[in-house]
């Protein structure tokens, strides 16, 4: 590993060792902003607990444009169910493998922590000639991109801005997708459970990932995959519904569903073979996708469960959620363009629950297929309810940032950069409509799986894109006068 890359993974160790899901990233904060009084960096924060650092320019660059270095400040916290990680108090230690770092049983936190780091060194580099920085490190980009949509005018001054939150080294991202959030309620009527067995379902084994990147790879959704298992079970044998959880973010593909189901004890052979028949249907509808899917029973307790009549329309609206891919563009050949991730269902008192997270480039799309969602609701007889959602960032193929990195980057590694639009949300599209005027583009280390317990980064990568953003932001900085001898 060479030296660079060794301070840099050294540096995201240390942002790893502090606690900060979304809308924790206090502690975070306070120890970036100790960093910065340290070097004697000015910083300030708003009232969404955004953070700006100030960076001052080398000698003799003073005049040169601002750039701002952004990344986010939160992560996805995700673990495997036999994981005992504490999210809100355990470190994170990342672990070599091979060219990859990963963690144990858990999100990495790579997304965006490894931006954090890649900004920070860049800061602490005094070899570089660079011009003055305005590292922005933001708070719940995960959830609905809460802070960035809280800036305001003025809070940063630079207007070329380079976002870090990519996940390809060696592509340039120029534009993403918005997107939006909808939450289902439904009524639940409860009965007394005196006389049938109740047991847990489980589907699990899932790969899950990232609702937006991983869309289109066609893995399953544990949420999709239990209301099929419930139907098939309903079909066969009289069964009531006592309790239901799957999903955790509505940003990530669920990976796990579980749900307390009763039925007389003398029908438990009938549902396991219809188990095992369901495991065999799904092993072939995702071969070569997903190696692990598993449908289980195992006894609990339960007081009282949905009525009858309740179950079915539970069942009926769980089914009728859609998931995956709604449109592929018509420009942009192999570009999902928007798309749908049943991200979490769950029965809390006497409703049940259910988030939705759809994203769009073609924003009046995205409200169709948010639409379509809210009507299937209502028809069911549920509540809806939509966040405001943010933007998406249209492409400018004429950028002069575009050019210059295109130039940089083919100079560096004698290859092309790919230029793509990417199915993420991205806060370049806010930040954009927030300040105005912004030339932006959006690069990364390569990770892999973000968002679930397989996220990984590749070690290489960082070294490059270390190299690739210290020879951009010297391509600001005016040459040195040489007066001869």
């Amino acid at each position: 590993m060479e030296a660079q890359t060794k301070k840099i993974i050294e540096l995201f160790e240390q942002v790893s060792a502090i606690p900060r899901g979304t809308g924790r990233e206090a502690a975070l904060s306070a120890w970036l902003q100790e960093w910065a009084e340290g070097r004697g960096f000015a910083r300030q924060t708003d009232e969404a607990g955004n953070l700006l650092i100030r960076v001052p320019a080398s000698p003799g660059c003073e005049a040169a444009p601002v750039v701002i270095l952004q990344g986010h400040m939160d992560m996805v916290c995700e673990k495997t169910p036999e994981s005992q990680h504490d999210f809100l108090k355990d470190p994170i230690r990342p672990l070599v493998d091979g060219e990859w770092l990963r963690a144990e049983g858990t999100t990495l936190g790579a997304d965006n922590g490894i931006a954090i780091a890649l900004a920070m060194a860049l800061a602490e580099d005094d070899s570089l000639r660079r011009p003055p920085l305005e590292l922005l490190f933001t708070v719940e980009e995960e959830v609905g991109i809460g802070g960035a949509n809280r800036l305001k005018p003025g809070f940063a001054q630079g207007k070329i801005l380079v976002n870090l939150d990519s996940e390809d080294e060696g592509v340039f991202i120029v534009g993403c997708a918005g997107g939006r959030t909808t939450t289902i309620r439904l009524g639940l009527w409860f009965e007394p459970l005196t006389q049938w067995q109740a047991y847990r379902l489980r589907v699990a084994g899932l790969q899950g990932g990232h609702s937006g990147v991983d869309i289109n790879k066609h893995r399953a959704n544990a949420n999709s995959l239990l209301a099929r298992t419930l139907e098939r079970i309903r079909l066969r044998v009289p069964v009531r519904v006592a309790a239901l959880n799957g999903g955790t973010a509505h940003n990530a593909i669920p990976r796990e569903a579980n749900a307390c189901v009763a039925f007389d004890s003398g029908n438990y052979e009938v549902v396991e073979s219809v188990l095992r028949e369901f495991e065999t249907t799904l092993a072939l509808e995702y071969a070569g996708v997903e190696t692990g899917i598993s449908l289980s029973l195992q006894a609990c307790e339960a007081e009282r469960a949905v009525s009858e009549i309740g179950t079915e329309k539970l069942i009926q609206l769980l089914l009728s959620v859609p998931h995956g891919v709604a449109d592929m563009s018509a420009g942009a050949a192999g570009f999902v363009e928007t798309s749908n991730n049943f991200a979490k269902a769950e029965i809390r008192g006497d409703e049940l629950h259910i988030v939705t997270s759809q994203r769009g480039t073609v924003m009046s799309r995205l409200e169709a297929l948010t639409t379509r969602i809210s009507a299937i609701a209502l028809l069911a007889g549920a509540q809806v309810g939509h966040s405001d959602g943010y933007p998406s960032w249209q492409p400018d193929m004429d950028s002069a940032l575009l050019r210059r990195s295109r130039e940089v980057y083919q100079s560096l590694f004698g290859v092309e950069p790919k230029v793509e639009m990417i199915h993420a949300g991205l806060e370049c599209g806010i930040i954009g409509a927030i300040f105005g005027g912004m030339d932006m583009i959006s690069v990364g280390a390569t990770i892999q799986n973000p968002h679930s317990p397989q996220e990984r980064l590749h070690i290489p990568s960082v070294g490059r894109v270390w190299q690739f953003l210290s020879a951009l932001l010297e391509s600001y900085a005016p040459r040195p006068v040489d007066f001869g001898t």
